[in-house]
C-alpha cells in the first residue's frame, strides 16, 4: 500500500477498509451472498466517506 496514514484514526479506517476488502473477496467465493456483499460494500463506502472526512480535517491542520 503506498499510502501512509496521517493519524491513528486513519490507520484505523485503512486497517478496517481492508479486512472488508477480504471479507468481500471470500464471500465473493461462496454462493448466495450477494446481499451480503452489497451491505459490505454499502459499509465500506461510509468508511471512506469518514476516511476522507479525517484526510481533509489532517491536511487543514499540516497547511
Amino acid at each position: 500500500m503506498g499510502y501512509e496514514p496521517g493519524t491513528n484514526e486513519c490507520r484505523l479506517l485503512i486497517d478496517t477498509k481492508e479486512q472488508i476488502e477480504g471479507a468481500l473477496m471470500n464471500l465473493a467465493r461462496l454462493d448466495d451472498t450477494d446481499e451480503l456483499r452489497l451491505q459490505l460494500v454499502a459499509i465500506y463506502n461510509q468508511l471512506e466517506a469518514l476516511h476522507d472526512e479525517r484526510r481533509a480535517k489532517a491536511q487543514e491542520l499540516t497547511a
